[in-house]
């Protein structure tokens, strides 16, 4: 690992860009971790009373009200989108490509990088974000903030919001499990009801903001094929490959003055075909940025 970590750090010291791709390893290197501790902390009363054990599984729970439901993804969004992350990860991930050419590719939906001071506009969210909410039809191709809603939401169930946006549950007591019938957000266009601008079907929007980003990303891409590009993965798996992985392998192996690298818990398989140039680092991505920098 640590001659992988000084490889890396020479390429990316060496390189004319660096294009990062992120996926959903990298949030939990950061902390943002769906279960244990983080989960009885903030959903402990809804794991008690419905059986799940971790947030996902809760995201899917077919609670019988809205009021409950949002009680529920209120305090999700909340602590996965506007807390900010328990550990410096993003960061330091910034710090390691300061002063570099750098474009942002991620599947994420929490916002780190931009919350990291990363450039907004060399920012690629693909899958949507939790700040957003669109119509459930959806009526039109428009999302909406919904920062300010959430918070009072999450403070109507008894919730404090401390330093760092942190969620503080109250004392003596248990928080409410349903918002007031009033919170529930509706569509301002239509009046139907919204959900989080997160991919998951075809009815997800992609708005104007998500349609510049692509174009962004393509025209990235494409003006620095033939440069000394390092496309730096990390904590990006195999559920949706095409997304990030397939792209960079691709991108390299047309490139012969380009590095692929990937930073994973498991050192994944890489392409003969790209291998000579290929940089691959398995354990835990916080500690290998942490010691880029260091």
């Amino acid at each position: 690992m640590e001659a992988g970590i000084q490889q890396l750090k020479d390429k990316i010291r060496q390189a004319d860009a660096v294009m990062i791709g992120a996926g959903a390893g990298l949030s939990t290197a950061a902390g943002f971790v769906y279960t244990g501790e983080r989960f009885e902390k903030y959903f402990g009363d809804f794991g008690r009373k419905y059986g799940f054990r971790d947030m996902y599984s809760g995201g899917f729970y077919p609670f019988k009200t809205p009021e409950e439901h949002w009680a529920y993804w209120s305090r999700y969004i909340w602590i996965n989108r506007y807390t900010d992350a328990p550990k410096s990860t993003y960061t330091d991930l910034l710090r390691l490509v300061e002063g570099k050419d750098c474009f942002v590719l991620t599947t994420n939906v929490d916002h780190c990088f931009q919350k990291a001071g990363f450039d907004k506009r060399r920012l690629f969210y693909t899958q949507g974000d939790y700040g957003l909410f669109q119509c459930t039809k959806p009526c039109c191709k428009k999302t909406w903030d919904n920062m300010d809603i959430v918070r009072e939401m999450v403070l109507s169930q008894g919730f404090a919001i401390g330093d760092g946006n942190e969620l503080i549950p109250p004392e003596g007591g248990s928080p409410a499990m349903a918002v007031p019938a009033g919170l529930v957000p509706k569509c301002p266009n239509c009046g139907r009801p919204v959900t989080m601008n997160l991919r998951s079907d075809d009815k997800f929007v992609e708005d104007e903001g998500w349609q510049r980003a692509a174009a962004a990303y393509e025209a990235w891409v494409t003006a620095h094929r033939g440069k000394r590009v390092v496309f730096l993965e990390i904590g990006v798996g195999f559920n949706t490959p095409g997304i990030i992985k397939y792209g960079f392998w691709q991108e390299v192996w047309q490139n012969p003055e380009a590095t692929y690298a990937c930073l994973n818990m498991e050192e994944l398989p890489v392409p003969d075909a790209i291998k000579a140039r290929s940089i691959v680092i398995g354990g835990d991505s916080h500690r290998a940025i942490r010691e880029m920098v260091s």
